[in-house]
Protein backbone atom coordinates (compact mmCIF):
# COMPACT_ATOMS: atom_id res chain seq x y z
CA UNK A 1 0.00 0.00 0.00
CA UNK A 2 1.21 3.13 -0.93
CA UNK A 3 2.22 5.94 2.00
CA UNK A 4 -0.64 9.11 2.47
CA UNK A 5 0.92 12.43 0.73
CA UNK A 6 2.59 14.71 3.28
CA UNK A 7 -0.52 17.24 2.37
CA UNK A 8 -2.59 14.00 3.98
CA UNK A 9 -0.80 14.19 6.74
CA UNK A 10 -0.80 17.40 7.29
CA UNK A 11 -4.57 17.47 7.23
CA UNK A 12 -4.59 14.66 9.46
CA UNK A 13 -2.23 16.50 12.32
CA UNK A 14 -4.91 19.68 11.64
CA UNK A 15 -7.98 17.36 12.49
CA UNK A 16 -6.07 15.37 15.66
CA UNK A 17 -4.83 18.94 17.01
CA UNK A 18 -8.45 20.20 16.98
CA UNK A 19 -10.25 17.24 18.07
CA UNK A 20 -9.18 18.29 22.62
CA UNK A 21 -10.28 21.47 21.45
CA UNK A 22 -13.56 20.78 20.36
CA UNK A 23 -13.93 18.37 23.30
CA UNK A 24 -13.16 20.88 25.51
CA UNK A 25 -15.77 22.96 24.21
CA UNK A 26 -18.57 20.63 23.66
CA UNK A 27 -17.66 20.99 19.68
CA UNK A 28 -17.42 18.38 17.01
CA UNK A 29 -14.75 18.43 14.33
CA UNK A 30 -15.37 18.06 10.93
CA UNK A 31 -13.19 17.71 8.17
CA UNK A 32 -14.18 18.87 4.35
CA UNK A 33 -18.07 17.58 5.08
CA UNK A 34 -19.86 16.76 2.15
CA UNK A 35 -23.38 18.23 3.78
CA UNK A 36 -24.25 21.32 5.99
CA UNK A 37 -23.38 20.75 9.37
CA UNK A 38 -26.96 20.20 11.36
CA UNK A 39 -28.26 22.30 14.35
CA UNK A 40 -27.52 19.50 16.60
CA UNK A 41 -24.07 19.40 15.31
CA UNK A 42 -22.91 22.79 16.09
CA UNK A 43 -20.91 24.51 17.76
CA UNK A 44 -18.51 22.08 15.70
CA UNK A 45 -14.97 23.34 13.93
CA UNK A 46 -14.79 22.53 10.09
CA UNK A 47 -11.57 22.03 8.35
CA UNK A 48 -11.79 22.54 4.75
CA UNK A 49 -8.44 22.40 2.48
CA UNK A 50 -8.86 25.06 -0.35
CA UNK A 51 -5.73 25.03 -2.30
CA UNK A 52 -2.08 24.26 -2.93
CA UNK A 53 0.26 26.35 -4.60
CA UNK A 54 4.13 25.48 -5.69
CA UNK A 55 6.31 28.18 -4.33
CA UNK A 56 9.62 26.95 -5.43
CA UNK A 57 11.05 24.58 -7.38
CA UNK A 58 15.10 23.39 -6.68
CA UNK A 59 16.87 19.95 -7.75
CA UNK A 60 14.57 17.28 -6.70
CA UNK A 61 12.50 19.39 -4.12
CA UNK A 62 9.46 21.49 -4.08
CA UNK A 63 8.13 23.88 -1.53
CA UNK A 64 4.36 23.56 -0.79
CA UNK A 65 2.04 26.42 0.36
CA UNK A 66 -1.37 24.34 1.25
CA UNK A 67 -4.15 26.58 2.65
CA UNK A 68 -6.88 25.53 5.26
CA UNK A 69 -9.50 27.41 6.50
CA UNK A 70 -10.52 26.42 10.11
CA UNK A 71 -14.32 27.90 10.37
CA UNK A 72 -16.08 27.88 13.79
CA UNK A 73 -19.66 27.50 13.54
CA UNK A 74 -22.39 27.90 16.18
CA UNK A 75 -26.19 28.85 16.93
CA UNK A 76 -27.60 30.81 19.62
CA UNK A 77 -28.95 29.21 22.89
CA UNK A 78 -29.75 32.09 24.98
CA UNK A 79 -28.24 33.36 26.85
CA UNK A 80 -25.12 32.77 24.80
CA UNK A 81 -24.74 34.61 21.98
CA UNK A 82 -23.92 32.73 18.62
CA UNK A 83 -20.87 34.85 17.43
CA UNK A 84 -19.38 35.08 20.80
CA UNK A 85 -19.64 30.99 20.68
CA UNK A 86 -17.97 30.93 17.07
CA UNK A 87 -15.21 33.66 18.21
CA UNK A 88 -14.07 31.53 21.40
CA UNK A 89 -14.17 28.16 19.50
CA UNK A 90 -11.97 29.44 16.46
CA UNK A 91 -9.68 31.59 19.27
CA UNK A 92 -8.84 27.72 20.93
CA UNK A 93 -8.33 26.51 17.61
CA UNK A 94 -6.15 28.84 16.30
CA UNK A 95 -3.80 28.87 19.87
CA UNK A 96 -4.32 24.91 19.36
CA UNK A 97 -2.74 25.44 16.36
CA UNK A 98 -0.30 27.79 16.31
CA UNK A 99 1.34 26.02 19.95
CA UNK A 100 3.44 24.33 17.27
CA UNK A 101 3.61 25.53 13.60
CA UNK A 102 5.93 22.40 12.33
CA UNK A 103 2.84 20.29 12.75
CA UNK A 104 4.88 17.94 14.56
CA UNK A 105 7.90 18.17 12.06
CA UNK A 106 5.53 17.80 8.74
CA UNK A 107 5.28 21.20 7.87
CA UNK A 108 8.17 24.56 7.23
CA UNK A 109 5.34 26.64 8.97
CA UNK A 110 2.05 27.92 9.60
CA UNK A 111 0.85 31.59 9.22
CA UNK A 112 -2.33 32.85 9.39
CA UNK A 113 -3.28 34.39 6.32
CA UNK A 114 -7.38 36.09 6.87
CA UNK A 115 -10.12 35.85 8.54
CA UNK A 116 -14.04 36.46 7.89
CA UNK A 117 -17.00 36.47 9.80
CA UNK A 118 -20.83 35.38 8.99
CA UNK A 119 -24.24 35.97 10.50
CA UNK A 120 -27.16 34.01 9.34
CA UNK A 121 -30.85 34.40 11.35
CA UNK A 122 -32.68 32.23 8.48
CA UNK A 123 -32.84 29.27 11.44
CA UNK A 124 -32.21 30.72 14.22
CA UNK A 125 -29.19 32.66 14.81
CA UNK A 126 -26.29 31.28 14.05
CA UNK A 127 -22.60 31.95 13.12
CA UNK A 128 -19.79 31.44 11.01
CA UNK A 129 -16.38 32.57 11.91
CA UNK A 130 -13.63 31.47 9.41
CA UNK A 131 -9.59 31.98 9.44
CA UNK A 132 -7.54 30.47 6.82
CA UNK A 133 -3.74 29.10 7.22
CA UNK A 134 -1.02 28.80 4.85
CA UNK A 135 0.89 25.64 5.58
CA UNK A 136 4.35 25.64 3.81
CA UNK A 137 6.35 22.08 3.43
CA UNK A 138 8.60 20.58 1.30
CA UNK A 139 8.49 17.27 -0.73
CA UNK A 140 10.53 15.50 -3.55
CA UNK A 141 9.32 16.26 -7.07
CA UNK A 142 8.52 12.80 -7.61
CA UNK A 143 6.96 11.87 -4.54
CA UNK A 144 4.71 13.88 -2.54
CA UNK A 145 4.60 11.58 0.34
CA UNK A 146 8.47 11.98 0.89
CA UNK A 147 9.15 14.87 3.45
CA UNK A 148 12.71 16.90 2.09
Amino acid sequence: MAANSIRERILQALVARLNPVATDQAATVWRTPSVSITREQCPALVVLPESESLAERANDRVTRELTVRITALARAVPPDIAETQADALLCAAHAALMSDVNLGGLALGVREVESEWEVDDADGVAASTSARYQITYRTLIADISIQA
